[in-house]
C-alpha cells in the first residue's frame, strides 16, 4: 500500500531552534501514523537575499531549483516556522520568494505550490505559541503563492517548557492540536496522492 510522501522543515536554522524540535516531533508522529516522511534543514539550501537585479544577472539559485523540485516530489509539507516581530524568519520568506521564480519548460507558473498540500506550526517562548506568525505566513502562502494549506496548526507557546523528556509535547491542548494536525495532514496528503496516481 503506498503512502502519502510528507516533506518537514524548520523555518529557523539557528541551532537549538524550538521550532526545529517542533518539526522533528511532528515529522517523527507523520511517521507513526503511515506517511512517508523527509526531514531537511533550510541551511543545507543556502540562497542569497532575493534581488531582481540578481536573479536577471545570474538566475535563480540552484539550492531554489532544488528545492522547487524536492518539494514537487511530495504530496505534503509541514512547515514549523519561529515568529519574528508577529512575522515570517526573513530565512524562510527569502526562501518562498526564490522558489516562486523557479520556472521549468511545460510547467505553470508557482508549480511548486500547487498539487500539495500545506501546514503549518509553531514553537515560542511566549504565552501565544507563535500564533500571529502563522496568520502572516498563511497569508503568504495562500494568497502570494497559492498554496493550499489546512486550517488545523499547531501553536506551541512557552516553548522552552513546552517539551516532555521524551520529546512530545507536555502540554494538553498543544498534544490534542497537534494529533488533529496530523490527521488533517494525512487525510489531505492522501487525497492529492490518489489524485496523482
Amino acid at each position: 500500500m503506498a503512502h502519502p510522501r510528507i516533506l518537514v522543515f524548520s523555518g529557523s536554522a539557528r541551532t537549538g531552534s524550538h521550532n526545529a524540535r517542533l518539526a522533528s516531533l511532528v515529522g517523527q508522529r507523520l511517521g507513526e501514523n503511515g506517511a512517508e516522511v523527509s526531514s531537511i534543514s533550510l541551511r543545507d539550501f543556502p540562497m542569497p537575499l532575493y534581488d531582481g537585479d540578481l536573479e536577471n544577472s545570474e538566475g535563480v539559485p540552484e539550492n531554489a531549483v532544488a528545492l522547487k523540485r524536492l518539494i514537487q516530489q511530495h504530496h505534503g509539507v509541514f512547515i514549523a516556522s519561529p515568529e519574528y516581530n508577529a512575522g515570517v524568519t526573513p530565512l524562510l520568506k527569502n526562501v518562498i520568494d526564490w522558489i516562486s521564480r523557479v520556472s521549468e519548460p511545460s510547467e505553470p507558473r508557482m508549480a511548486a505550490y500547487k498539487g500539495r498540500v500545506f501546514a503549518l506550526g509553531s514553537a515560542s517562548t511566549s504565552p501565544f505559541g507563535g500564533i500571529r506568525g502563522l496568520a502572516n505566513l498563511r497569508l503568504v502562502l495562500e494568497t502570494g503563492v497559492g498554496a493550499l494549506v489546512i486550517p488545523e496548526m499547531i501553536a506551541v507557546p512557552n516553548a522552552a517548557d513546552a517539551f516532555d523528556p521524551s520529546g512530545g509535547l507536555a502540554n494538553e491542548r498543544a498534544a490534542a492540536s497537534l494529533s488533529a494536525m496530523i490527521r488533517a495532514l494525512i487525510a489531505e496528503a492522501s487525497l492529492r496522492m490518489s489524485k496523482a496516481a
